[in-house]
């Protein structure tokens, strides 16, 4: 048989090549695409991040989309050069139009803002491929470096070298103190350790994490140890609210003379907007009240302001970022040379993780920016202690490195038939034992000296009685535990001694004007 020449096979090979292979179009599955995730920048509350989607195909690419999980508590709000579709968890960002065709070798990017720091998990693209065309498996580098910064008499501050990843950045490190379950920070290379008794030594390690979850081994561990106690005598034990929205606007001065209290919490800096307003209609920043607070202060006496409560908003709530609240509250403080605030957190607020998160955040900073600055948050409380939405806020303001003075609990409104004197002292010793579990170092004396404890005198607004004779088992319970605080809503319905009027104005129990101050008054801490 003769043999056809090299070349004609060559052509007929060829050209059965053409007709078995399946066309190259732009539309084929493209293993070679690949979407990496990085975060570009990261804060308290939450951080900017997105994908870099990569053509590493020899075809064009027309369209494409990412798809991912994100932890409940992270959520988008607000994203670029993409359009973003939810189904639960599962976010689905797809090309917006103007770049959805992608060259070969070409890459395109898109982004989001999250609040939360949970990252992408479980990602593909529209090819049903994994994002990375292979998983990470290389861990960061080991943080070194790892030094105590500042001592103080009940925290540590550390620092150290950031680590390095062949992806992610920035990082997250975890801190882990005398080996216990660590703490988490997001970018940063420096954490304040708050909650520690003094003149103890720790044990404080360092790991670092990437995004896709890959952890370093820890750091060498480094010691550090607080500094001595110093004598911290409660300035304010006693310190009942008064309504400032009230009309007349009561006279501190007054109050203070007739009723033998030295201080007092004054209520409510609100907000309808990211601005400060006493009660929503007098601004601070014009020194409203404070001839009154100068005067008070003049005899003695002190303040402590309190943001929130029942009847407002607090400003957490209506600000959009941790630098605008901090403005807010520092312009407060500012005004008034305060030493003491309070945050009064109620309904909704308690469970509103986003403005607690805020908050936490600036509180943090304002005690930075007003070194003393004593904090006490307000929260509602069962005979059984607080709720889980209200631990959390305490918890919260704890992991942002904010110092708690007083958790003071409104020991009132149960809507219970039950005895209210009773009530105040099992919620004191419940919520006491919770502190425990939040500051494991505290011993009994400091974790009582955080708290304190606020009823609603006489008739509370289920109807229920809080007397004087509860007022003065509270003040021998706290000579015996010593309360960080007593306190009472509020001093202008003590003053009244009113029955059969608005609760608001009157107690509707019968007493004699400032019956309860004075009792209150005999609790010097």
């Amino acid at each position: 048989m003769r043999r056809p020449p090299a070349s004609l096979i060559a052509i007929v090979l060829g050209f059965l090549t053409l007709l078995l292979a399946p066309p190259a179009t732009a539309s084929s599955p493209l293993a070679q695409v690949t979407a990496e995730f990085r975060k570009t920048s990261s804060w308290e509350s939450g951080y900017q991040g997105g994908y870099t989607i990569k053509n590493g195909s020899r075809t064009r690419l027309d369209g494409w989309s990412v798809a991912f999980t994100l932890p409940a508590n992270t959520t988008v709000s607000t994203q670029w050069d993409a359009r973003l579709t939810r189904e639960g968890s599962r976010h689905v960002f797809s090309d917006a139009g103007y770049n959805g065709t992608l060259a070969p070798g070409a890459s395109v990017t898109f982004g989001w803002v999250a609040t939360g720091h949970g990252v992408p998990a479980h990602c593909v693209l529209n090819n049903g491929g994994p994002c990375d065309n292979g998983s990470d498996t290389t861990p960061p580098s080991v943080p070194t470096g790892v030094t105590v910064t500042s001592v103080e008499e009940s925290a540590l501050q550390i620092g150290w070298t950031a680590s390095t990843d062949d992806r992610s950045t920035p990082l997250t490190y975890e801190i882990s103190l005398d080996g216990a379950a660590p703490v988490t920070v997001v970018g940063a290379t420096s954490y304040r350790v708050t909650g520690l008794s003094p003149a103890t030594g720790y044990l404080l390690r360092v790991r670092a994490k990437d995004a896709a979850g890959n952890t370093s081994a820890y750091s060498p561990a480094v010691t550090g140890r607080t500094g001595d106690p110093r004598p911290r005598p409660r300035t304010m034990p006693t310190a009942p609210y008064v309504d400032m929205g009230a009309w007349p606007t009561p006279s501190l001065p007054t109050l203070a003379s007739e009723s033998g209290l030295k201080n007092f919490s004054l209520g409510f800096i609100t907000a309808t907007t990211c601005k400060a307003m006493w009660f929503n209609h007098f601004d601070p920043r014009t020194g409203w009240a404070g001839a009154d607070i100068a005067a008070l202060r003049a005899s003695g006496g002190e303040v402590k302001v309190s943001f929130g409560g029942a009847g407002g908003r607090e400003l957490a709530q209506t600000s959009d970022s941790v630098d605008a609240l901090f403005a807010e509250y520092d312009a407060v403080v500012t005004q008034y040379d305060l030493k003491y605030v309070d945050f009064d957190i109620e309904g909704s607020a308690t469970a509103d993780p986003v403005s607690i998160a805020r908050r936490s955040a600036a509180l943090a900073r304002l005690q930075q920016a007003h070194p003393g600055l004593r904090i006490s948050l307000t929260l509602p409380v069962t005979p059984s202690g607080l709720t889980a939405t209200g631990l959390s806020v305490v918890a919260s303001a704890r992991d942002a490195g904010a110092e708690l003075d007083i958790v003071n609990i409104m020991t009132m409104d149960y809507f219970m038939v039950i005895d209210y004197g009773d009530a105040a002292l099992s919620a004191a010793e419940a919520t006491v034992a919770q502190l425990r579990s939040l500051y494991p170092a505290g011993d009994d004396a400091r974790l009582w000296g955080m708290l304190g404890v606020t009823p609603m005198l006489g008739e509370n607004d289920d109807h229920q009685i809080y007397d004087q004779a509860d007022t003065r088992q509270l003040v021998a319970f706290a000579r015996s535990r010593g309360l960080g605080m007593i306190s009472y809503w509020d001093v202008t319905r003590d003053r009244n001694a009113c029955t059969g009027g608005h609760l608001s104005l009157c107690t509707n129990i019968p007493q004699s004007p400032y019956e309860f101050s004075r009792i209150a008054a005999a609790y010097t801490g």
